[in-house]
């Protein structure tokens, strides 16, 4: 029966845990000395609440004695880490050996493969003490990654600054294994008996649900597939591959529920000690023992059934943890479990009373408002770590709701009988097996849904913004008169949002024929078919999750072809997602199968998806509706060399025939590679997929004879190999190309009817149309950087030429010129280059005019280019770059003389051109600003 009045709350507690908390923000973030002042200002208000009777005499004590207490005890270890020796010694980047006691497991780096480098977890970081201070050691995780909290070992690194935001005085970047490792406490040793045999035990399910299970239960996210955690951010399921105060209470009521039979108080010490057990499981670490106390106000307020004292427990509990470890106060994950734990407290039994007022059972009353309230809470800390808000988050997790618990339970007993017995372990996880596999369809299909995640600004703007947004809201809900406003907004906005995100989206463009994927520093181009669903792959990219994601935003269900140009993990790596879900019919390959390991995974993947692997030959077709593959290259046998310069040069290279013309795929040849095809008849091309992400290694023979009118680039944004060459897009400007990037554009589609359109990063589902240049047209007005500032200086000569032409057409009206002085030079060039500018000095009758064969334009910009790249003389005119010799002429007569794509290079490779010199640099800075990219023009118009 419902109770007639509600419960009321006590908050005594509260000002005294929200001034600790801010003060241990304070300090983290600011300094010491604005955690004092942030403490003593608390206490200051605790004073005049406690003298002017403002609130009850209990709080007011309370938040008096907690303020200066945190302000001392907070400031003093800020001000302990600040001033420590290590700190002075990292920001000197210095070497030391020190002898630390690890105090959590090492969490591994999941690193993106590029080139030979498989894409795994190569680094962990794990924190430890040293010296009265916190360090956090950054080292290799072959070695490291086996180790156990109360371990003390030798350590040899680099000391380096922390980014901040916690206690650590610095960071140290470890060489080499471990030196001296002691025996690590039994405890522990019996808890990471446990977690192997759990996730030994999960290995007889599949692959993504082996890895779930152990995330699940204690967080273990080792083996997790990448495309799952993907999934589960963009489905707002995130939260449950942390240990939390919700895996704590699933446990601890199990276990009160199966003991309640003995009595309050056995069931209540049973669960307890499930508690403790859970602990140990999943480690003592700081986010551990936060979702402890967390677990235990729920637990106790269950136990006790006075859910007055749930307040007073919470706020306790934030003034225990925060004052024991003041880094808890910048922790995202203690954010979390408090607003989630305060959301269940408050807000939930609320709800439910409504809902069973309204004739709801109580049952399907709390499973519904239990992951809403949790969601609706937590939705400002998510967005800030995240950058985006989910928009299926409450569904997914009332749908994913009933399933936790027992998967969860399930899990935890196959941990506890593993030691005892793996065979009734495996037995265990196969009955947890559906479960877990529920909870990955549910996550897989909410992240599919169309506009399932938004973009929102990260960090504190972003949560504080969503903050105040849904505080708004909700004041507004509570009034009669705003209500009705409220309400219809979220709804029209619904409305009409819905319908262009979904009943007709933005992207992708109708008609599109080609879409390069923006999945980082790596390849994935998709071709369509006739067919609306189908489409042949090329390339998978490095990371499951993007290649997945833009597939999915293509609509593409079956996939004829998957073709990967190489072997290396920037082109191979999303291949299990995109087997994953999808009907294929096979996987092509080069004939290099190096590197090893990505040939055996590429096999082990094809063949556990009953997929076959083909090996087509140069020369050989494949004929689709509305698309046709040529398969160009390599023509060579291989070579089994594991170099990556060796494995680019053996990508397949592919000539695609589509409805908006002709798409050459080039891998990443290079040199060798490039040279080797030009021996082809005919390689021009419409759209050409550049070469190895733009790298210097291209040959400029080899982009003059494809001749593009676009050119894709695919690479990710800040990469260290210093992708895309400026050089390669020099030449291909001056080729007359369109040069997109996807670290710049996102994702590009090619249309019939020489059309592009581009999704760009900052912009949801921004499209962007416009028509392709010819290169016949403009093959002299799209200029590089390089040519850029070059014509810069032509400009500026130009407008210095026709200041004196004016001038001097006033001294031209006297009956008798004088003759040019010795050094006239602006004159004497406005008068041979009278035919380009219009105008000039005309000459008196019988005068003999001497023509030069370069203008002031020409001399000037000729000077930079000899000095940066050391080859022939070239000129930037009006019309494009032109050669030395007839470059004024080439200019008058409309024919622009441009240079060849020989000109940039010597003995047939590229050289990379370097800037001109800083006075040169500095003198056509302001002048630049004449000459936009063409991209900007084209966007203009």
């Amino acid at each position: 029966m419902a109770r007639k009045h509600p419960v009321a709350h006590d908050y005594r507690l509260v000002p005294a845990a929200a001034a600790v908390w801010s003060t241990a923000v304070a300090g983290l973030f600011l300094s010491w000395q604005a955690a004092v002042l942030t403490g003593l200002s608390a206490g200051v208000v605790g004073l005049l609440a406690w003298r002017r009777a403002w609130w009850t005499r209990t709080c007011a004590i309370a938040l008096l004695i907690s303020g200066p207490v945190a302000a001392a005890w907070v400031g003093g270890h800020v001000l302990r880490a600040e001033s420590h020796p290590l700190r002075l010694a990292a920001g000197e980047g210095r070497s030391t050996t020190l002898t630390v006691e690890l105090t959590t497991r090492p969490k591994g780096i999941r690193a993106a493969g590029f080139g030979g480098t498989q894409a795994g977890v190569e680094n962990v970081v794990i924190r430890a003490t040293a010296n009265g201070t916190q360090l956090v050691l950054l080292a290799p995780a072959d070695k490291w990654r086996d180790l156990l909290p109360g371990q003390k070992v030798t350590v040899k690194g680099t000391l380096a600054p922390t980014r901040g935001g916690d206690l650590a005085s610095a960071l140290l970047r470890v060489r080499g294994p471990p030196q001296n490792p002691q025996p690590a406490p039994v405890w522990q040793t019996w808890a990471d008996e446990l977690r192997d045999g759990l996730r030994q035990a999960s290995k007889v399910l599949d692959d993504e649900e082996a890895g779930l299970l152990p995330a699940l239960v204690v967080g273990d996210t080792e083996q997790m597939v990448p495309r799952i955690v993907e999934e589960f951010r963009t489905a707002g399921l995130a939260h449950l591959l942390a240990v939390s105060g919700a895996n704590l209470a699933i446990v601890c009521g199990a276990v009160y529920l199966l003991t309640r039979r003995l009595g309050p108080r056995p069931a209540a010490f049973a669960a307890l000690a499930a508690l403790v057990g859970f602990v140990i499981l999943a480690g003592p670490e700081p986010s551990v023992l936060r979702a402890a106390v967390m677990g235990a106000v729920a637990l106790l307020a269950l136990v006790a059934g006075r859910q007055r004292s749930a307040v007073p427990s919470l706020a306790t509990a934030v003034l225990v943890l925060v004052l024991h470890d003041p880094a808890l106060g910048g922790d995202p994950g203690f954010a979390l479990s408090v607003v989630a734990t305060a959301a269940l407290v408050l807000v939930a039994p609320k709800w439910t009373q409504a809902l069973k007022r309204r004739g709801v059972p109580n049952g399907l009353a709390e499973a519904i408002v239990v992951p809403m309230a949790a969601s609706l809470a937590t939705a400002p800390v998510v967005a800030g770590l995240s950058g985006q808000v989910s928009l299926v988050s409450v569904v997914a997790n009332l749908v994913a709701g009933p399933v936790v618990a027992p998967a969860t339970v399930l899990g935890v007993l196959a941990a506890a009988v593993a030691p005892l017995s793996p065979q009734v372990a495996e037995v265990v996880t196969h009955v947890a097996g559906p479960a877990v596999g529920w909870l990955i369809t549910v996550g897989r299909q909410a992240s599919a849904v169309p506009g399932a995640a938004v973009g929102w600004p990260d960090g504190w703007v972003g949560a504080l913004a969503l903050t105040v947004v849904t505080a708004v809201v909700v004041l507004l809900l509570r009034f009669k008169k705003t209500r009705t406003l409220v309400v219809a907004v979220l709804v029209g906005g619904f409305v009409v949002l819905v319908p262009l995100k979904v009943v007709a989206p933005v992207w992708p463009p109708d008609g599109w024929k080609v879409v390069n994927c923006d999945v980082g520093q790596g390849d994935a181009l998709v071709l369509a078919t006739d067919d609306a669903d189908t489409a042949v792959l090329v390339d998978t990219g490095p990371d499951p999750g993007a290649v997945d994601r833009c597939l999915k935003t293509l609509g593409i269900k079956r996939i004829p072809l998957v073709v990967l140009t190489h072997l290396h993990a920037d082109h191979v790596g999303g291949l299990d997602a995109v087997l994953t879900g999808r009907a294929v019919g096979a996987v092509a390959v080069g004939p290099l199968k190096e590197p090893a390991w990505a040939w055996r995974e590429v096999g082990e993947r094809a063949r556990a998806h009953g997929v076959r692997v083909v090996e087509p030959k140069a020369g050989e077709r494949f004929a689709l509706p509305g698309l046709e593959l040529e398969v160009l290259g390599p023509r060579r046998p291989p070579i089994a060399e594991a170099e990556n310069t060796t494995v680019n040069d053996y990508s397949l290279v592919l000539r695609a025939h589509t409805r908006a013309g002709r798409v050459l795929l080039t891998g990443d040849v290079e040199l060798a590679g490039q040279a080797a095809l030009l021996g082809e008849r005919d390689l021009s091309a419409e759209v050409l997929k550049v070469p190895h992400h733009g790298s210097r290694y291209s040959l400029p023979a080899f982009l003059e004879a494809v001749r593009p009118r676009v050119a894709l680039v695919s690479v990710g944004a800040g990469n260290r190999y210093g992708h895309p060459s400026p050089h390669v897009i020099d030449v291909l400007r001056t080729e007359g190309a369109l040069v997109l990037r996807t670290d710049k554009d996102g994702d590009l589609a090619v249309l019939p009817g020489n059309r592009i359109a581009r999704r760009r990063r900052d912009g949801l589902g921004q499209v962007v149309q416009r028509a392709l240049p010819d290169s016949r047209r403009h093959a002299g007005a799209r200029v590089g950087t390089v040519a850029d500032e070059l014509h810069g200086d032509a400009v500026a000569a130009r407008r210095a030429e026709t200041r004196f032409r004016l001038l001097h057409l006033r001294n031209a009206r006297r009956r008798h010129p004088r003759r040019h002085a010795q050094g006239g030079d602006h004159l004497r060039a406005a008068a041979d280059e009278g035919g380009d500018t219009g105008g000039g000095v005309r000459p008196r009758v019988g005068a003999r005019v001497r023509r030069r064969s370069a203008g002031r334009a020409g001399r000037l910009a000729r000077l930079p280019l000899q000095r940066a790249q050391g080859g022939s003389p070239m000129a930037a005119t009006d019309r494009g770059v032109a050669r030395d010799r007839g470059a004024g002429r080439a200019a008058r007569g409309g024919g622009p003389a441009t240079v060849s794509a020989h000109g940039l290079a010597q003995d047939g490779r590229d050289l990379p051109v370097s800037p001109a010199g800083p006075g040169i640099r500095r003198a056509t800075a302001r002048r630049r600003e004449c000459v936009p990219e063409p991209e900007e023009v084209m966007d203009r118009r």
